[in-house]
C-alpha cells in the first residue's frame, strides 16, 4: 500500500523536498481552529494539501460531463436500469438546463477548490516559515503548488463556463470580480500564474522510474502541460491561435527541459497499479485502498463494466470492495438487426478501434493473476474460472455483450432482432454496448487492488498536442510521425499500420484522439475544437440548432447565492 502518500487519511503527500526531512506518521485531530491549527511542520503540510484532495474528488464530475455529452460513451436504459428521469438522456441530446445535477456539481466543485487555495494561500502569508522549521525554500514550494492547482481548476473553469468570476482572495471580498469577467481576464490569469510559478517548481528528479515520490506535486512539467492545454484550445477560449506558443512549450516537454519522460511500452502502464514509477505520468493523483481514489467510483471508472453480477468475471465473487454497475459503454457500431450503422464520421467507438488489426486494447479485459492484465473491453460472454458466465442483474437472461443497443436478451450470438434497423437511448437491455476497464480492477489476492494512481496528465497528450498544431501549420508528415511514435505501442510491429501524410486527416486526427484518450475525461473538450460538438452527428445524436451549449450553464444554484452572475448565452 502506498501509504506514504498519505496524511491523516485524506491530504496528499506530494513534495519530494519535504519527504526527506518530515515525520510523516499518522496524526489525527479532534476539533482544531485557525488559531490553534498550525503547531507543527506537519500541521502545515497537511493544510496545504488539503485542496489537492478535494481536486482528485472533483474529477467525478467532469468525467461525467466530458464524456456523456460526447460521442464515444453512452448511458443507455437498460430493461427497467438506468432511466433516472432522463438526466443522461438530456446530456447526450445537448437539452440540459441550469438545473443540471453534474453541471451544478462541476461549478461547485471547482469553485470550492479555487477557495481552498485562496485560503491556504492567505493563511500561510500569516506564517513565518523558520517557526515551524523550513528552509525557505520549502516555504515557497507549497505555496506554489497551491498557485498551480488554482490555475488547473480556473483552465476547467474556463473550458466548462467561459464566464466565470476571478476569484482570488477568502477573507478580501474587494480583491475579487463582483460578476463574470471576460474570458481573456481568465486566461491571462492562468499564464501569468503558470509562467511566474514554474522556475519555482520542481523538475521530475528521476531519470527514469517514474514519479516516485513527486507523484501528487505539480513539476515543470505539469505546470506546461496546463500550458499546453491553455494554447491548444485558445482559439476556442478567446479567438487567438496560440498553436505556436502550444508547439513550443510541448516541444520543450518532448526533449527532457522539465525532466526525462518517455512513453511507456505498455498501453496500460499509465494505470496500473504501480504507475508512479511509470516515465510517461507526468502528474497523477495518488490513490491506494483504504485511501482515495475517486477515479474508482461510479462516475468514473467503476461502472463502466456489466450489472452487479460481473463480480464473478473480475474477482470470483471474493471482491471486498463492492459491485459494479452498468452506467457507461461504448456508442455503437451495429444496428439493432445487425447492420453496420452507416452515416457518421462520428461515434462508432469500437468500430474506430477495429480500424487497424490487432489492437491490444481491443482484447477481452482479464486479470492474469499477480496483478497483471491485459485488454481493455468487455463484450461476448463472460465466464469465470469455473465457466459460469456473469447473468443480468436479475439472473433472467445470460449476458452476450453487443456492439448494439437493443432488447437482445437471451439471444444468441448469431441471432439479431429482425427489421430493427435503428434504436435509441431508451431501448436497450443488458447486453447493449461493450463496456470497458481503464484503470484494473485486480481481485483481493492481489497486491495491485485498487493501487492505481489517477493519472491526470501523460506523454502521449504533448505528443498529440505538438501534433495537431504541426497538422494544423501544414506539416501532417511531422504529425503522423508524432502520432506513430505513440502509436505503435499499441499493436504488435509486424500488424502495426503507420499514419502517413496521405492517410492523416483532420477526421483521422480526431479520431486517433479518441483511441488513445478514450475515456480519460477530454472528448468534448476535443470535438470542440474541432468543430464537431455542436454540428456534428453520431449514433441517436443529430446536430445542436445552434451552439450555445459548447460552454453550461451557470446553475440554478449559483445564480441565486450571486446576483451580480449573469447567465451564460443562451440558456
Amino acid at each position: 500500500m502506498k501509504i506514504f502518500k498519505y496524511i491523516a487519511g485524506v491530504a496528499l503527500l506530494a513534495t519530494a523536498t519535504l519527504t526527506g526531512c518530515t515525520n510523516l506518521d499518522e496524526t489525527l485531530y479532534d476539533q482544531v481552529s485557525t488559531g490553534n491549527f498550525y503547531n507543527t511542520k506537519q500541521d502545515v503540510i497537511r493544510i496545504c494539501f488539503r485542496p489537492f484532495e478535494h481536486c482528485f474528488w472533483s474529477i467525478q464530475s467532469r468525467q461525467v460531463l466530458n464524456e456523456i455529452t460526447a460521442d464515444q460513451l453512452i448511458t443507455p436504459t437498460r430493461d427497467n436500469w438506468w432511466d433516472d428521469g432522463g438526466k443522461w438522456r438530456e446530456l447526450h441530446y445537448h437539452t440540459w438546463n441550469n438545473k443540471q445535477e453534474q453541471v451544478n456539481s462541476e461549478w461547485t466543485g471547482l469553485f470550492q477548490g479555487i477557495g481552498q487555495c485562496n485560503y491556504v494561500l492567505e493563511d500561510m502569508e500569516t506564517l513565518n516559515y523558520k517557526d515551524f522549521g523550513f528552509e525557505e525554500s520549502e516555504f515557497n514550494a507549497l505555496k506554489t503548488q497551491s498557485r498551480v492547482l488554482r490555475a488547473w481548476l480556473y483552465l476547467r473553469a474556463l473550458d466548462s463556463f467561459r464566464n466565470v468570476p476571478l476569484v482570488v482572495s477568502f477573507n478580501d471580498m474587494s480583491k475579487n470580480s463582483v460578476g463574470q469577467v471576460e474570458p481573456k481576464v481568465i486566461f491571462d490569469f492562468i499564464e501569468t500564474e503558470i509562467k511566474e510559478c514554474m522556475p519555482l517548481l520542481q523538475k521530475k528528479a528521476n531519470a527514469t522510474g517514474g514519479n516516485g515520490g513527486q507523484q501528487g506535486q505539480f513539476t515543470q512539467a505539469a505546470a506546461a502541460t496546463i500550458l499546453v492545454r491553455l494554447y491548444l484550445n485558445a482559439q476556442v477560449y478567446i479567438g487567438e491561435d496560440h498553436y505556436k506558443d502550444c508547439a513550443d512549450y510541448a516541444q520543450k516537454i518532448i526533449n527532457g527541459e522539465y525532466g526525462n519522460y518517455e512513453v511507456a511500452p505498455r498501453w496500460d502502464a499509465a494505470y496500473d497499479w504501480n504507475n508512479e514509477t511509470c516515465d510517461e505520468v507526468i502528474f497523477g493523483f495518488p490513490g491506494a485502498s483504504g485511501y482515495s481514489h475517486w477515479h474508482y467510483q461510479g462516475d468514473t471508472y467503476w461502472w463502466t463494466t456489466p450489472n452487479l453480477n460481473c463480480v464473478s468475471y473480475f474477482h470470483d465473487n471474493s471482491n471486498k470492495q463492492g459491485t459494479h454497475n452498468c452506467k457507461y459503454a461504448c456508442a455503437p457500431s451495429y444496428n439493432p438487426d445487425g447492420s453496420h450503422i452507416e452515416g457518421y464520421e462520428l461515434g462508432m467507438t469500437v468500430d474506430k478501434f477495429r480500424k487497424y488489426p490487432n489492437d491490444e486494447r481491443m482484447k477481452l479485459y482479464k486479470n492474469l493473476g499477480n496483478s497483471k492484465r491485459e485488454g481493455m473491453f468487455l463484450y461476448g460472454y463472460l465466464e469465470n474460472e469455473l465457466g459460469e458466465r456473469v447473468t443480468s442483474p436479475s439472473s433472467d437472461y445470460t449476458l452476450y455483450i453487443r456492439d448494439a443497443i437493443g432488447q437482445f436478451h437471451g439471444m444468441a450470438p448469431d441471432q439479431w432482432i429482425n427489421g430493427k434497423t435503428s434504436s435509441n437511448l431508451t431501448e436497450g437491455d443488458h447486453n447493449s454496448g461493450w463496456h470497458f476497464v481503464k484503470y484494473p480492477l485486480y481481485t483481493d489476492e492481489d497486491e495491485g487492488q485498487l493501487e492505481a494512481d489517477y493519472t491526470e496528465m501523460r506523454l502521449p497528450e504533448i505528443i498529440y498536442s505538438l501534433a495537431e498544431c504541426k497538422f494544423r501549420q501544414g506539416d501532417k508528415k511531422a504529425a503522423a510521425d508524432l502520432l506513430n511514435s505513440v502509436r505503435k505501442r499499441n499493436y504488435p510491429a509486424a500488424d502495426f499500420v503507420a499514419l502517413t501524410e496521405a492517410t492523416l486527416t483532420e477526421q483521422e486526427l480526431l479520431d486517433e484522439w479518441g483511441r488513445e484518450y478514450f475515456a480519460e475525461g477530454r472528448r468534448r473538450m476535443d470535438l470542440i475544437r474541432f468543430g464537431k460538438f455542436n454540428t456534428g452527428k453520431w449514433w441517436d445524436k443529430n446536430p445542436d440548432a445552434d451552439n450555445h451549449t459548447a460552454i453550461f450553464p451557470i446553475p440554478y444554484n449559483a445564480l441565486n447565492s450571486n446576483p451580480d452572475l449573469k447567465q451564460n448565452p443562451g440558456y
